[in-house]
C-alpha cells in the first residue's frame, strides 16, 4: 500500500513526545485561510510505502527510542488516507513504536475508526469554537470534525490545539466557547495554543493564491497568555505555549 505525502522530518520535537519521525501526508479538503502549508493541499505525485516508512525510520531509532519518542504522521490531512495511516501504526504497535497521530478531524467517521486501534495519542488541531467561526475561516461545516474529536477523546491520549490569530477566534467569548466544548468531552484534555504566524503567505502568493489575512499580525505572548488566562479560570488545563 502507497500514500502520498509531502515530506519527512527525521527530528521532529513539536509533534508528540520524545524526538520524532514526522511523516506529512499530502491532500487537504479543509482549506483553513490560515494554513501555512497550502502545499500540502494537494496530492501531488510523490508515494511511499509503509515498509519505506519502516526503513527510514530504523536508521534513526535509537535517538527516537532514548526519548521516548517515535513516529507522527501529520499532513496536510492523514485520515483522508486512513487505510494507509492504519496499516503503518499497526506495524508500528508490532514493532513497539509509540504512534502519534496530527489530525483536524476532517474526515470521515469511517476513516477515523480505521486507525483509532492502533493510535497512541492524537493531536487534534481545532480551527475554532464555533460552527459559525469554523465556515469564516475553513471550508468545512464542523459537525464531522467534532464526531471525531469525541470518538478520539473517548478512546485514546488526545490534546487539543488550537492556534491564537488575533482579533479573529480569541476573543474572551471565544475561549468560554472553547472551554465548554472541551468540558462537553468524554474525558477532560488539555489545549495547547498555538500562536498564529503570517510566515506561510510565501507559499500562497507562489501558489497564486489570495490571502486572506494580510492584515491580521502574528500572535505575541500577550495574546497566548489571556487566552489561556481565561481557560485557566474556566478549569482547563493549558499545556505551555510555543511562542
Amino acid at each position: 500500500m502507497k500514500a502520498y505525502y509531502h515530506s519527512v522530518e527525521t527530528f521532529g520535537t513539536v509533534d508528540g513526545r520524545g524526538i520524532r519521525y514526522v511523516l506529512f501526508l499530502s491532500g487537504c479538503t479543509l482549506g483553513c485561510i490560515f494554513c501555512h502549508n497550502p502545499d500540502t493541499w494537494a496530492s501531488g505525485d510523490k508515494t511511499i510505502t509503509v515498509e519505506e516508512v519502516l526503513k527510514d525510520f530504523t536508521k534513526y531509532r535509537s535517538f527516537y527510542t532514548s526519548s521516548g519518542g517515535g513516529i507522527t504522521v501529520s499532513g496536510g490531512e492523514p485520515l483522508l488516507q486512513a487505510e494507509f495511516v492504519a496499516e503503518l501504526f499497526k506495524a508500528c504497535r508490532e514493532q513497539g513504536i509509540h504512534t502519534t497521530l496530527d489530525t483536524s478531524g476532517y474526515c470521515s467517521e469511517q476513516n477515523a475508526a480505521l486507525v483509532l486501534p492502533y493510535v497512541d495519542e492524537v493531536l487534534f488541531c481545532l480551527k475554532a469554537a464555533t460552527a459559525e467561526s469554523y465556515k469564516s475561516l475553513t471550508l468545512a461545516d464542523n459537525t464531522k470534525i467534532l464526531a471525531n474529536l469525541n470518538h478520539f477523546a473517548a478512546s485514546t491520549e488526545l490534546n487539543i490545539r488550537y492556534v491564537i490569530i488575533p482579533d479573529i477566534n480569541n476573543s474572551e467569548e471565544d475561549m468560554i466557547k472553547l472551554a465548554e466544548l472541551i468540558k462537553s468531552l468524554p474525558k477532560q484534555v488539555p489545549v495547547d495554543l498555538l500562536p498564529y504566524h503570517s510566515l506561510g503567505r510565501e507559499k500562497w502568493d507562489k501558489l497564486g493564491m489570495p490571502y486572506q489575512l494580510s492584515d491580521v499580525p502574528d500572535a505575541e505572548l500577550k495574546h497566548i497568555n489571556e487566552a489561556k488566562k481565561v481557560l485557566i479560570n474556566q478549569g482547563i488545563n493549558v499545556l505551555e505555549h510555543h511562542v
